[in-house]
């Protein structure tokens, strides 16, 4: 009976760790996952109604991104319409390069994990979904696919936010 304790407690001790991961990754740590508009080091979640114009991503099975280079003004609110391309699963994740490292360690344990946080999106093949996202600062946000194997295979990319 004693391993069989001790499975569960890991187990529950893993999902703690993947919560806090996902609460991390979104850079909102006063109020959860980022919903509701509250701004963090790579922005906020966009109004749909203020987007001035609509970016197109495709990812691919050669880990890959296109554009893998994007450049925003500070301010503008963008639609990321984001195209799986490719014969696998693949996924798009907004954030500080620190936070996407962070988020990619929880996903190795966890690679199944659902997302349902405003600057991810998380595609089966032949699927499109959309991001809407309002850059509030000047700097660099990037983004990545934090399936297992993907973000080291080169799924990375920045979007350079500049000056109105």
């Amino acid at each position: 009976m004693k391993p069989m304790r001790h499975s569960i407690l890991s187990f529950i001790a893993m999902l703690a760790l993947a919560g806090s991961g996902a609460a991390l990754a979104a850079g909102n740590h006063a109020g959860g996952h980022g919903h509701g508009g509250a701004e963090t080091a790579i922005g906020q979640p966009g109004v749909a109604a203020q987007v001035v114009r609509t970016i197109t991503v495709d990812m691919n099975d050669t880990m890959r991104y296109t554009p893998a280079q994007i450049r925003v003004k500070r301010g503008e609110t963008i639609r990321f319409v984001v195209k799986n391309s490719g014969q696998i699963k693949h996924e798009m994740s907004l954030g500080t390069e620190k936070d996407l490292l962070e988020h990619l360690e929880v996903m190795k344990k966890f690679p199944d994990m659902e997302h349902d946080e405003p600057g991810k999106v998380t595609l089966a093949p032949g699927q499109q979904g959309e991001i809407v996202w309002k850059f509030t600062q000047a700097g660099t946000v990037h983004f990545g696919c934090l399936m297992p194997g993907h973000y080291e295979g080169g799924m990375k990319g920045a979007i350079r936010v500049g000056k109105p």
